[in-house]
């Protein structure tokens, strides 16, 4: 029987692998490695890195996979399945022709397949009408969530409080009362309608990577500079992954993280190893 693996690589930082995480790479005879064209090509190239670096034995090889780009209509929900409906006709087309019976496949995904990544789900519904049989795994990886958190040292919750993670579209919304919340694949910088509201934030892109970008304090004094740093760092790349905390300005721990900005960013080379936050589209 085939054997797929989704395996979470982490949020960039090829150190954030688990032992789990490299033991799977160990089983794969072919790794299905998503292309988006050159413009995110390093992202690629990291994938590859990480086969390099913890794989043992030679002998596993890399199948392309051209990831179609979704529409972007009114009717995001419509689009979205549209889009995930195309990816799964090439996965099951790739998964008949490229795996043969015994072999395994794999899956890298940045940060964790279970949070805001499509992987697993496209898998499931393969499996539920593919004309072959297959098993698969899940590994879990660390997050964006986590990276970010840790290079700003600080805690995700409140003592007693509750954690809201949503995506940049939803967050204008609402926000919880009394949650903090962490935000991700927020291509169009949302926080920034929120400015005014006594609210404080803990931002990073390339978490993890010498890339990495890290910004804190009360949002109505960084937000421009958040916007900035995003939008030169995305020139210069090509691509961005960030992640983000927003919490009440009241009760906010002090993180011990850089107040405000880090160094600018050393290269204009994209980088070795990317940020696996998620990047801008979903």
């Amino acid at each position: 029987m085939r054997k797929v693996l989704i395996i979470g690589i982490g949020a960039g930082n090829p150190d954030y692998l688990t032992v789990q995480a490299i033991e799977a790479l160990n089983e794969a005879d072919v790794f299905f490695i998503p292309d988006k064209g050159t413009e995110k090509a390093a992202l690629r190239e990291l994938r590859e890195e990480i086969c390099a670096r913890f794989i043992r034995q030679p002998g596993y090889r890399f199948v392309p996979i051209a990831v179609p780009v979704r529409a972007k209509s009114d009717d995001y929900k419509a689009d979205v399945a549209d889009w995930h409906a195309a990816i799964e006709a090439r996965y099951t087309a790739l998964l008949q022709s490229e795996l043969a019976q015994g072999e395994t496949g794999a899956f890298l995904v940045w940060g964790d397949p279970a949070l805001y990544d499509s992987t697993l789900r496209i898998i499931q519904a393969i499996d539920a009408k593919a004309p072959f049989p297959f098993d698969y795994r899940v590994i879990p990886g660390i997050t964006s969530v986590q990276a970010l958190a840790a290079q700003h040292r600080i805690a995700l919750n409140r003592i007693g409080e509750q954690v809201h993670v949503t995506t940049g579209r939803k967050l204008g919304e609402a926000l919880p009362a009394g949650a903090d919340t962490v935000v991700m694949l927020d291509g169009e910088q949302a926080f920034k309608r929120l400015v005014g509201q006594g609210l404080e934030i803990y931002w990073g892109a390339y978490l993890g990577t010498p890339e990495e970008i890290l910004i804190s304090g009360p949002l109505d004094e960084v937000a421009e500079e958040i916007d900035r740093r995003r939008r030169e760092a995305r020139d210069r790349n090509g691509w961005i992954m960030d992640t983000y905390l927003l919490r009440k300005s009241d009760s906010k721990p002090k993180s011990d993280a850089p107040p405000k900005s880090d160094a600018p960013p050393k290269s204009d080379a994209p980088p070795k190893s990317d940020a696996p936050q998620k990047c801008d589209a979903p």
